[in-house]
């Protein structure tokens, strides 16, 4: 292979427009958050907890940063610091893998255990990852986690083990682990929808997040469907490349994707929480 071919395919490679790796996306799972809508009530990580089969590590563990939750909320302070009690509170961001176009925690798995799925995820598969954890390094994000015990044996003591979803496993320690948008959902839904002889229908793939939210702060479905809400969403916001540059010239638009600048290209889109400076 030449270097102008290999130079053409690494570029093709990193264009999320094009596919990451996929030329032809058979779906495009995107999510929207309205950051207006979220409370922080943490229902949304309480729910991926239980559809995922998520181990509780226990608070020394936890303060050791080996928390193994998917799907985090963050807490951010706008006002300044001599303020006891900002008036306009907290915002909240709800942070979970953002299924990167162009992911850079791929490249680096020496034994391709992440990869890029047609449907424009970034997979994992357990059995083959020998955690090496340079895919948590390279994460911008930071949201893989690495069992660094078994979990599983102290977590759902009898009878709390029939809590378990069976249509997961339970991850053993060395492996790497993180949001899937709910990927078993997502197959159930496509293999009803064969089965129906028909296409997957917006609303028919919900990840748990999506379902517990009590705001609905948080949309989903497939961006490559003109007709499903969260592509409407995206579309109003304009939230396609160089994001940044068009809200300079048009401050109304509040749509944005956290380190586009990066050219990951992520698949969720943040809407900024708008102020009421009165209250």
């Amino acid at each position: 292979m030449s270097i102008k071919n290999l130079l053409e395919n690494w570029s093709s490679y990193r264009r999320g427009s094009e596919g990451g790796g996929h030329h032809n996306y058979e779906h495009r799972w995107t999510m929207s958050i309205n950051l207006d809508q979220c409370t922080g009530c943490n229902a949304c990580s309480t729910a991926c907890y239980a559809e995922n089969n998520l181990a509780v590590v226990g608070k020394e563990r936890f303060e050791r940063g080996q928390a193994m939750h998917w799907m985090r909320i963050e807490r951010y302070w706008d006002q300044p610091e001599e303020e006891e009690y900002p008036s306009s509170g907290a915002s909240f961001v709800p942070m979970m893998c953002q299924q990167c176009g162009s992911a850079p925690c791929e490249p680096v798995c020496p034994v391709a255990a992440t990869y890029h799925t047609p449907d424009g995820l970034n997979a994992q598969v357990y059995n083959r990852c020998i955690g090496s954890r340079y895919c948590g390094v390279n994460c911008p994000f930071r949201v893989r986690y690495f069992n660094f015990y078994s979990y599983y044996e102290d977590a759902w003591p009898e009878p709390l083990n029939q809590q378990l979803n069976p249509d997961l496993s339970v991850r053993d320690k060395g492996v790497m682990e993180k949001c899937t948008f709910c990927v078993q959902r997502i197959r159930v839904a496509k293999d009803e929808a064969a089965m129906d002889n028909r296409k997957v229908k917006d609303g028919d793939v919900v990840p748990a997040c999506v379902q517990t939210c009590p705001t609905s702060a948080i949309t989903f479905g497939d961006a490559l469907d003109p007709e499903s809400e969260v592509s409407k969403m995206w579309e109003s916001q304009q939230v396609k490349r160089h994001t940044y540059k068009q809200k300079k010239k048009d401050p109304n638009l509040r749509g944005y994707r956290i380190f586009e600048e990066m050219n990951v290209e992520p698949s969720v889109m943040y809407m900024e929480r708008i102020r009421d400076e009165k209250v």
